[in-house]
């Protein structure tokens, strides 16, 4: 037996457990949240990230200025790019997120992110953190909020899955004990599961839903998953009207598949790994995740982005003015409802549906093949201002429900 690497391992954790505890503290005096109907200017910062990012971003903010164009004339609004986060310059200092970029960061309330690199073994790149898991983690970002909704499949789906914990919270710092054992960490705590679980049952009960989902793997995950359910079950007594119920992961996603079962599933709550991997699941249904967007959300600071990857090789090819912009202007959408704005949320909504589902007189392909990412974004727009846009949407899932 090697005594000094038990050792060793030993001191590992117990550095990355006093760590957790003071977290525990940071989390218990977090304030309140935020009221954006008390702030003007809102500050709203354009991350571009690297790879497609940039490309993307360009498109997204410009449709994002045009939809708000009126608030920003009024100095309600301000809207502006921070830099730095690419992966080159995260290499060179080494971070997830420079220091320099995450204090211009924290200067605004929200910002709108393009995909990052993520370095994974092997790579030219220093093994550093995911920025996306790190952004979360400093800007307290609990909640990834992930709605799905297929009206002609019945499918209305909201996720709320935990953000700041899990795999992904310790997953870079694992070890390697010795030459044959290596060890990684999972967290769950009290504090942060009733958090991410009283935003989806108040969700729920805010939009009228009636059945609140928990997915775990409890019965071979005994003491994390445990936790996690346990703490479910006890706060959903405090919501006497909502039906709660809960799922094994493995099941759950076969469930999603069933035509006739996913139907019934409307507000689905889980820690981070289960949920990065059904929320990817789930946005094939509306199109793929290059569709789809993604809201992270907590009391300070919210920050929305797109969940696709940053596709370093349509860079590489040229073909980067291609890219299609439609899951970052996806989370731009839900980025102007959160801050206040949901009638422009729901005609952007719209115009997303009717021009990447229904009509398409513009497809994006990845190639010269297909519209730019300008071209589709002026079609969106132009989609939008007719003043029956969601009526039109309406009729078009009608015709193909009943087709």
């Amino acid at each position: 037996m090697n005594n000094d690497a038990i050792t060793r391992a030993k001191d590992h954790f117990g550095r990355l457990l006093a760590d957790q505890m003071e977290r525990m503290q940071r989390i218990k005096a977090m304030p309140d949240w935020i009221d954006y109907a008390t702030i003007s200017p809102i500050k709203v910062g354009i991350l571009g990230g690297d790879g497609i990012g940039p490309f993307i971003a360009k498109e997204a903010k410009w449709l994002l200025s045009e939809v708000l164009k009126d608030e920003l004339a009024a100095g309600k609004i301000v809207i502006e790019d921070i830099e730095g986060l690419t992966i080159e310059n995260r290499a060179e200092h080494n971070k997830a997120i420079p220091d320099d970029v995450l204090a211009e960061i924290k200067k605004y309330h929200v910002t709108l992110k393009g995909p990052t690199t993520t370095p994974r073994k092997g790579d030219p790149w220093p093994n550093i953190e995911s920025c996306n898991v790190a952004v979360r983690k400093e800007l307290d970002l609990f909640a990834n909020v992930r709605p799905v909704v297929v009206p002609e499949q019945g499918i209305d789906w909201l996720f709320f899955r935990e953000n700041t914990e899990d795999l992904y919270a310790l997953g870079p710092y694992g070890i390697d004990v010795d030459d044959d054992i290596s060890i990684d960490f999972r967290l769950i705590s009290e504090p942060a599961a009733d958090r991410i679980q009283r935003l989806a049952f108040e969700s729920a009960k805010k939009q009228g839903r009636t059945r609140v989902t928990c997915v775990t793997k409890a019965n071979v995950v005994k003491t994390t998953d445990g936790r996690f359910l346990r703490r479910f079950y006890e706060m959903a007594k405090e919501y006497p009207g909502i039906e709660a119920d809960d799922w094994y992961i493995d099941i759950m996603t076969a469930k999603l598949v069933d035509e006739k079962r996913r139907r019934d599933f409307q507000v689905m709550v889980l820690p981070n790994l289960y949920g990065d991997i059904l929320t990817d699941e789930a946005a094939e249904f509306q199109g793929g995740v290059g569709t789809a967007g993604s809201a992270n959300i907590g009391k300070q600071y919210a920050m929305f982005e797109a969940i696709h990857g940053s596709a370093p090789r349509m860079v590489k090819e040229n073909r980067a003015q291609y890219a299609d912009p439609c899951s970052m202007i996806r989370a731009a959408a839900m980025l102007i409802g959160h801050i206040g704005y949901p009638a422009k949320q729901k005609r952007l909504e719209a115009a997303l549906d009717i021009c990447g589902n229904y009509e398409r007189k513009l497809v994006m392909t990845g190639r010269d093949t297909g519209s730019t990412g300008r071209d589709y974004a002026e079609y969106l727009m132009e989609t939008m201002q007719d003043p029956n846009v969601e009526q039109r949407l309406k009729d078009f899932q009608a015709a193909k429900a009943g087709a």
